[in-house]
């Protein structure tokens, strides 16, 4: 499958409205189209897949690996991939966009705010351009997406100040409704603030596809190494296949579309709506994934789900909660505005949500003893950011020193009773966190 990774000069100069706009050109084109997106984020793939509706891939080296990153983008459906980048082109220093486009060995198409400028968007995608050259990166910038720039003059303008060996790919239109909600975490979710057709459409038609075509090439190789996420056990070969309730509704939303595979060819995945009122369906072991408990704190508060997690990992049935999912296993949740709900109190913590960030970072953790996702001695490295804040009982127990990042308290992270494990680190299948969790089901 062919590929181009769309880079930004900066964060909020629009990736993501160029490669919505890309995705729907390409498609309207008769292509079939695989997104993906550059580094940890859960936001930005939701509204890939709500244009594709096709689960759009997580590239991040420090996540995965290099032969994971590969592998990973190898399982993406279609015949050409967009994949969008994170923050600015050189910028990330466990996995740039630059880093994920070296490993794959994709070409660059920078995208450049126009708004205010034409021949410096020239200079500006140029310097990007030999910047790579001269710090000895493998990163081919082939050309820009102008954003937010009007047509005629201004676009022939920056179309004539490239220079020969780099692609004018066309332009995204100044228009209100190409501006996407944010809030705490990033944008809004593509579910609930997904760009309207018409918005989409006006767009993909400043987007010369036939050029993205012809720019586009074929990745390295997958690597001939052992692939985790193919292996079978015997436990899934004799059929003996545990059941895994995975709670996904609008409280629960950050699932990398990886781990929902990983968790289907080793189990049979129950998904469950904790707000909708859904009871916790019969199952070996629980997943909370991340996601936006603290907008939905007293319909938890009420569900019917969480106290039935409660009562299952009283039982000893193994229950993983990442972020949200932590969050909601604690014995209470603040909400910014100092309303306090109870949770399913599973695990000693009580939760308060922040006017600001209290971390955003790759993660390295380290176990200390034996838990659901690692066993002891054992590392794993995954993602973190939230807004909320945890303050445990002064006998809590942790699996895992923080190597890099600040888990829980700057020192530790993993707040474990019994089998239940609750962590503000995300954590993608590749390394191997899911397969440990479903090992001990």
């Amino acid at each position: 499958m062919r590929g181009v990774v769309l880079g930004g000069v900066s964060s909020g100069v629009g990736k993501t409205v160029a490669a919505l706009a890309a995705i729907r050109a390409l498609s309207d084109a008769g292509h079939a189209v695989q997104p993906a997106k550059a580094g940890p984020d859960f936001i930005d793939p939701s509204h890939h897949a709500q244009v594709t509706g096709r689960p759009s891939r997580t590239l991040d080296l420090w996540l995965q690996g290099e032969a994971g990153l590969r592998r990973n983008y190898a399982r993406g459906e279609g015949d050409i991939c967009v994949v969008e980048g994170v923050m600015g082109l050189y910028d990330g220093d466990k996995s740039s966009t630059a880093a994920v486009a070296e490993a794959l060995d994709l070409p660059v198409v920078l995208v450049v705010d126009a708004s205010a400028g034409m021949e410096s968007v020239a200079a500006t995608a140029l310097g990007f351009r030999t910047y790579a050259e001269r710090a000895g990166r493998d990163v081919d910038v082939v050309g820009v997406i102008a954003q937010r720039a009007h047509g005629g003059r201004h676009a022939r303008g920056i179309r004539e100040a490239l220079p020969d060996e780099m692609t004018y790919f066309g332009r995204i239109p100044p228009r209100d409704d190409l501006e996407i909600p944010e809030r705490h975490l990033g944008l809004h979710m593509g579910e609930e603030s997904p760009l309207s057709e018409d918005a989409l459409d006006a767009a993909a038609e400043g987007i010369r596809t036939e050029r993205l075509v012809e720019a586009a090439r074929e990745p390295t190789p997958v690597a001939d190494s052992p692939d985790a996420a193919a292996t079978s056990d015997a436990q899934a070969a004799a059929g003996d296949r545990p059941r895994v309730a995975l709670a996904r509704d609008d409280a629960f939303r950050f699932v990398y579309p990886a781990t929902v595979e990983r968790l289907r060819e080793r189990a049979t995945v129950i998904t469950f709506e904790p707000t909708a009122g859904d009871p916790l369906p019969a199952c070996d072991g629980v997943y909370l994934p991340g996601g936006y408990p603290e907008n939905h704190a007293a319909a938890l508060a009420e569900a019917p789900g969480l106290s039935d997690v409660a009562d299952a990992a009283a039982d000893g049935t193994p229950v993983l909660g990442e972020c949200g999912g932590l969050m909601t296993l604690a014995e209470s949740l603040t909400t910014v505005d100092g309303d306090t709900h109870r949770m399913a109190g599973a695990l000693p913590a009580d939760v308060t949500m922040r006017e600001r960030y209290q971390a955003l970072d790759h993660v390295d953790l380290l176990a200390t003893r034996d838990a659901p996702t690692a066993a002891s001695g054992e590392t794993r490295r995954g993602h973190e950011f939230h807004y909320s804040s945890a303050e445990v009982d002064s006998d809590a127990r942790f699996a895992f020193d923080v190597e890099r990042g600040t888990g829980i308290d700057g020192e530790h992270d993993g707040l474990i009773e019994g089998r239940t494990l609750g962590t503000y680190c995300h954590l993608h299948p590749e390394s191997g966190a899911f397969d440990a969790f479903l090992d001990g089901l």
